[in-house]
């Protein structure tokens, strides 16, 4: 499949997004609902399905200068340090990358950050994904479209396939139960 147009940027670029998943054989859920910018806003709208929900954040390794775009549950709280030490990048060397960064690298603004944009990335993102979303038993798995102004679900295999499909294999990372 060719990449989506360098120009072109987040909602823009969601029916981009599903024409790649109908070429890989997924047909994912979708709910629409206003735009949210937090987990917390978007839980009403989405708590009714079943699956597991997530919270996506696009950092950068101060020292390397390497991307790092991290899906966790929505109902975890990340240590940064922490989780720098698990990914051996050193305590204090991950930050919160700026959205002009996120716009380039994955096309989508802040508050839309999700593993679907790494359709985008021409190979400069690791992708990190908390092992609860595939040890789970999960019947889908919830991420933005390019846009929080709805969500998709995917079946957690399609999800995988759809992540080897972008060249991006993920990074498993288990955290703990008291980061919730």
């Amino acid at each position: 499949m060719a990449a989506p147009q360098q120009e072109q940027t987040g909602a823009g670029l969601r029916g981009a997004l599903e024409d790649r998943l109908r070429g890989l054989g997924i047909q994912p859920l979708c709910v629409e609902h206003p735009e949210v910018f937090t987990v917390e806003e978007m839980m009403p709208y989405v708590q009714h399905l079943k699956g597991a929900h997530s919270k996506n954040l696009f950092l950068k390794d101060k020292k390397k200068k390497g991307f790092w775009l991290v899906t966790v549950l929505h109902d975890r709280q990340v240590n940064l340090n922490d989780l720098a030490k698990k990914l051996g990048v050193g305590s204090g060397n991950l930050r919160f990358a700026d959205e002009a960064t996120m716009l380039d690298k994955l096309k989508v603004a802040q508050g839309c950050a999700t593993p679907l944009a790494l359709f985008c990335d021409q190979g400069d993102v690791k992708f990190v994904l908390d092992a609860g979303f595939v040890e789970g038993g999960h019947e889908k798995l919830y991420f933005h479209p390019m846009t929080n102004a709805a969500t998709m679900g995917l079946h957690p295999d399609d999800f995988l396939k759809f992540l080897r499909s972008t060249g991006h294999e993920p990074i498993i990372v288990h955290f703990d139960e008291n980061d919730k």
